[in-house]
C-alpha cells in the first residue's frame, strides 16, 4: 500500500480498491493507512489525506516538514558550494546534479510542497537543462508538464511564440508552444534550472498570457548574481550563487 500511494501522489484511491487488491478486509485496510500516515508524518514526508464516503478513500501528498525541507537544502548547498563549478558569464555548472535521479526527487517534492494547497493545472519550463527538474516537479503534483520550445519543431504541430528581450545580454530571441499545450484558464506553475535577469521565465509569462492561462507560481533550482533589476518578481530560488569579489558562495 505504501508503494502504491507512493507511486500514484494525489490519486484518490478508494479503500476497496486496496482490500480487491491485496484480499484484506476494508477494516485492515483503514488500520494499515493509520499506520502509514503516522510513519510518513513522523518522517515528514507527506500527508495521508482521507475522504469518508461511499465514493471515498485516501491519496498521499507528497511534502517536506519544515526540519526536513531544511535539511535537503543544507544538502544542495553542500553540493552546489563548489567553486570549480563556476562558469564563464556567471553561470554555474549543474547538469551532473539535475541528471541525479536522487538530487530530482528532493529537489521536486522539495519545489511541490509549496503549492500542496494550490490549484495546479500544469507545469512549465524551456528546454532543456529545466525539463528533468519540471518532470520531477510534476510527478509529485501529479501533474502533466509542457516543454517550451526555443525553435520550430515539426512534431509539435501548430504553436504560439513570443519574442523576448534575454535580460543579460539584452538579445531578442523567441519561444515558443504548441497550441495543444495549455488551455484557457489553466492555473500554470513555471519551473526551471537557472535564472540570472529572468528574461526566460518573463518569456514564458507572456507565452502564459498568450494562452489566457495564469501563471501561479515561478521556481528555480539556482538564482544566480545579476547586476541590475531582475525582470520578474516573486520567483523562488532554491540556491543563491554570489560570484562577486572574485569569490564563490552557495547560500539559501
Amino acid at each position: 500500500m505504501t508503494r502504491y500511494l507512493i507511486a500514484h501522489p494525489h490519486k484518490l484511491i478508494s479503500l476497496n480498491y486496496f482490500g480487491d487488491r491485496y484480499g484484506v478486509a476494508k477494516s485492515s485496510v483503514s488500520e494499515d493507512l493509520g499506520i502509514i500516515r503516522d510513519t510518513f508524518a513522523e518522517r515528514g514526508v507527506g500527508k495521508i489525506e482521507t475522504v469518508p464516503g461511499a465514493s471515498g478513500g485516501a491519496f498521499l501528498v507528497p511534502s517536506y516538514d519544515e526540519i526536513r525541507a531544511t535539511e535537503v537544502i543544507e544538502e544542495l548547498v553542500h553540493l552546489v558550494d563548489d567553486e570549480t563549478r563556476l562558469l564563464p558569464g556567471g553561470y554555474v555548472y549543474m547538469s551532473d546534479l539535475l541528471g541525479n535521479p536522487d538530487v530530482l526527487r528532493k529537489v521536486g517534492r522539495l519545489i511541490a510542497t509549496q503549492y500542496i494547497n494550490q490549484k495546479i493545472d500544469v507545469v512549465m519550463t524551456i528546454e532543456t537543462k529545466g525539463i528533468a527538474l519540471a518532470q520531477a516537479v510534476a510527478m509529485y503534483l501529479n501533474r502533466p508538464f509542457v516543454i517550451v520550445r526555443n525553435s520550430s519543431h515539426i512534431t509539435e504541430g501548430s504553436t504560439v511564440s513570443v519574442n523576448y528581450v534575454t535580460a543579460s545580454s539584452q538579445q531578442i530571441k523567441k519561444m515558443e508552444l504548441s497550441r495543444r499545450s495549455l488551455q484557457p484558464g489553466a492555473n500554470v506553475l513555471i519551473v526551471d534550472d537557472f535564472m540570472k535577469g529572468g528574461g526566460s521565465l518573463n518569456g514564458m509569462r507572456s507565452l502564459v498570457a498568450e494562452f489566457g492561462a495564469k501563471v501561479v507560481g515561478m521556481n528555480v533550482f539556482a538564482a544566480g548574481q545579476f547586476e541590475g533589476n531582475r525582470v520578474v518578481e516573486n520567483c523562488t530560488a532554491l540556491l543563491n550563487v554570489d560570484s562577486s569579489h572574485d569569490h564563490f558562495t552557495v547560500r539559501r
